[in-house]
């Protein structure tokens, strides 16, 4: 087994080892949408019951609009984590795994803890027949990095050549449908899409995600999460959120983004990637930098594989974009 990953999010932790109370402090260590969206109004029944057929179903059919998905209906799961750790079992025993880097570090975990030799790779040239599956994160996490979905085929169609599986999470792909290939998945039984519910609704603490892919990768995933992996009330705001208009969510985050880019511009720190929901930035003293927030009740994500990157999630309006101002001012780190 290897060691756990420290992702963002640990508020409790920052708060035991900087002093303050959670509550005290800006969480801008995820790429989450720090204004979650209103709840809909969700019936006792999807409470007292466990999740019924026709709940799944108009979950189902409102992811398949929303990810126009054609051709294929999306399968809900308990967060898109829950189906990285079962991963392994869809190759077979001795092949490699590549995985574009870096990224996601949950993949490469998942995979070697099951004991595949993984190659990490950072364009499509790099594939080679002994590769059982490939993963891309697309728009990636950290850094941004996107393909175009013309280029994502023509990976899926290489690694059907040799009887390999793509895996694309598209984890950020609300705020870039454009890059998304969900539709793509009925014509290419190989390709599997990973999508994240929580990241562009605000609605981590939900646990929910979607796959979608061919029926034979749903059915087997289906299989193995056994029954009522997702919770009744899970799969109603789901439907009904997925089905309304999106457009102000959207707006917002772009909003926030563009408030948060202006701050760090202002503070002359050199942006290298990101996507609407975080940025990513290089500094050479990023450590430094990252401790002395923590002090100012301020959490970023740093990375133990690149010590000079900080991601810097969205702050929920003007006066948290004014707390980072302030700090970064404070740090005389130039």
């Amino acid at each position: 087994m290897t060691a756990p990953i420290v992702h963002g999010g640990g508020i409790t932790e920052a708060a035991a080892a900087f002093g303050g109370k959670p509550e005290d402090w800006l969480d801008l260590s995820t790429g989450i949408n720090p204004n979650p969206v209103r709840l809909p109004d969700i019936d006792v029944q999807a409470w007292h019951r466990l999740p019924d057929r026709h709940l799944v179903d108009s979950a189902r059919h409102a992811a398949a609009r929303y990810y126009r998905s054609s051709g294929s209906l999306p399968l809900p799961v308990p967060g898109t984590q829950s189906v990285i750790q079962l991963l392994p079992r869809l190759v077979a025993p001795g092949r490699r795994i590549a995985i574009f880097a870096p990224t996601y570090g949950e993949y490469a975990r998942a995979f070697a803890s099951a004991g595949f030799a993984i190659d990490e790779i950072s364009s499509a040239d790099q594939l080679t027949p002994d590769h059982g599956l490939a993963v891309l994160v697309n728009p990636n996490n950290p850094t941004g990095r996107a393909f175009a979905p013309e280029d994502v085929v023509c990976m899926a169609q290489r690694m059907q050549a040799h009887g390999g599986l793509l895996l694309v999470d598209e984890a950020f792909g609300d705020t870039a449908p454009d890059l998304c290939v969900a539709g793509q998945t009925a014509a290419h039984g190989n390709l599997i899409v990973f999508r994240s519910f929580g990241k562009f609704f605000g609605l981590a603490g939900l646990r929910l995600g979607f796959v979608i892919a061919a029926e034979p990768v749903l059915s087997a995933f289906q299989e193995w999460l056994g029954p009522w992996a997702v919770s009744g009330p899970a799969l109603v705001v789901a439907a009904k959120l997925m089905g309304g208009d999106t457009k102000a969510v959207q707006s917002l985050i772009l909003a926030r983004s563009e408030g948060l880019a202006a701050v760090l511009r202002r503070a002359g720190l050199t942006i290298i990637g990101g996507t609407p929901l975080f940025t990513l930035v290089d500094h050479a003293r990023a450590a430094d930098l990252h401790a002395h927030l923590c002090q100012q009740r301020i959490l970023t994500r740093k990375f133990a594989y690149a010590p000079s990157w900080l991601r810097i999630g969205l702050a929920p309006d003007a006066a948290g974009d004014t707390r980072l101002a302030d700090a970064l001012r404070s740090a005389h780190l130039a």
